[in-house]
């Protein structure tokens, strides 16, 4: 999204409260990989199948995804911040109780109250950066990209560290952070005002009625299907051990952070939305591709995990910002209605993953996840001309809502 004019000041120069958030934000991005590395453990120790293991995903990410359409009817009751504090509450309740059960079906049905936190963490934190930053709207998105991007790259990291100790060492290790985020929230974020007027709970899904929004959104879910099908699935064909595979997708998450704030603008800048993301599209594909047809060969999976992070962060970064360029309603609202969408197809599919691998070899989920990345080109084509006409005005345009951002968008 573009800056408005004449912002001319340091985005990391911010108070307090916005940095507290931002830590915050780190943290929850964090949890999104951190599980990665200790996924062949968990299976191994829990005497659990893939597709059990991959349910880990899948109920995180579909209550997430439910919990999309009424975040924003309870913020705009109880308030942003109150909204915030109690996401990362249940976040540290649901994470130290996954670390303390001792089956794979405790740790799905408490990964699923993670996602609801999760949901409310969010949904809420961009705003709450938004009202509190100095230097408008533009350095505040900066600064949540970069704490996306640096959650992102030293989750499998810290997840690898911890994991090698236990399986259980991520799950705590994220609940005392996340105490600590709390209590940095609670003492340094001040109160946000309430919006004049509440949220309808069903917005969200009368938004979906707008084909711009529909559009994306459903481009999202086959883009988030290959994306969870490699982040949740491809751990067992590297054949590593926790911290080896923290490794590996640090360096994938590294790529994620720097070309969704690097390099996606400048490629958006040159060529335009929707032509970058054809093509990104079908490098994924692609990559996804190498991945199956080399599933017998640690090495090729690994390099393609890793290079495929390029490809990621900058539909990462490009997706949000078209969905909000050709979204008509209000943009915390056009935010919960895409992120319902796409994150069901990110819920899905690592659980569908490991069913059809039981089913058929280990290949064949990767190529599932290659033709979704391709599915979704023609999906966006629909929506070009929107995606076209509402960039034109781009630059003149000052955005006053904050949007969500989030991995996998």
């Amino acid at each position: 999204m573009s800056a408005p004019s004449g912002e001319t000041g340091s985005p990391f120069r911010q108070p307090r409260a916005v940095w507290a958030v931002a830590f915050a934000c780190v943290i929850s991005f964090m949890g999104i990989g951190l599980v990665d590395p200790i996924l062949p453990a968990l299976a191994e120790n829990l005497h659990a199948s893939a597709s059990q293991v991959s349910l880990l995903f899948s109920s995180y990410l579909i209550v997430t995804a439910v919990a999309m359409l009424f975040v924003g009817w309870i913020s705009s009751r109880i308030g942003a911040k109150r909204t915030l504090v109690v996401g990362l509450a249940v976040i540290v309740v649901f994470a130290a109780l996954a670390g303390a059960t001792d089956s794979i079906n405790g740790i799905v049905g408490f990964r699923a109250g993670w996602g609801l936190g999760n949901a409310m963490f969010i949904a809420t934190s961009l705003a709450v950066i938004v009202a509190s930053a100095s230097g408008g709207f533009g350095g505040a998105i900066i600064l949540y990209e970069t704490a996306l991007g640096l959650g992102i790259a030293v989750g499998p990291l810290l997840g690898g560290v911890l994991g090698d100790i236990s399986w259980r060492g991520p799950f705590f290790g994220v609940a005392v952070l996340m105490a600590l985020a709390l209590i940095a929230t609670v003492v340094l974020v001040p109160s946000t005002p309430r919006p004049e007027r509440p949220t309808s709970p069903i917005a969200p899904l009368k938004a979906l009625r707008h084909r711009g929004l529909l559009t994306m959104g459903l481009m999202a879910l086959l883009y988030n299907w290959g994306f969870f099908t490699m982040l949740g699935y491809a751990p067992y064909p590297m054949e590593l051990e926790a911290f080896d595979l923290g490794l590996v997708f640090t360096g994938w998450g590294l790529l994620v952070a720097a070309f969704s704030v690097l390099v996606a603008p400048r490629l958006q800048a040159r060529f335009g939305t929707a032509p970058v993301l054809y093509a990104n599209l079908v490098c994924l594909g692609a990559l996804m591709a190498v991945v199956a047809v080399g599933v017998d060969t640690p090495v090729v999976v690994i390099v393609a995990v890793i290079a495929s992070g390029a490809f990621i962060g900058i539909n990462n970064t490009l997706t949000t910002q078209a969905v909000m360029l050709v979204s008509p309603v209000e943009r915390p609202v056009a935010s919960s209605a895409y992120g319902f969408v796409r994150f069901i197809g990110g819920g899905l599919a690592p659980y569908v993953a490991g069913r059809i691998a039981e089913a058929t070899d280990l290949s064949m989920p990767f190529y599932v996840g290659a033709v979704a990345f391709l599915l979704a080109v023609p999906v966006l084509a629909t929506g070009h001309r929107l995606v076209r006409d509402a960039e034109r005005p781009r630059e003149k345009t000052v955005p006053v809502e904050p949007a969500v951002t989030a991995v996998g968008a």
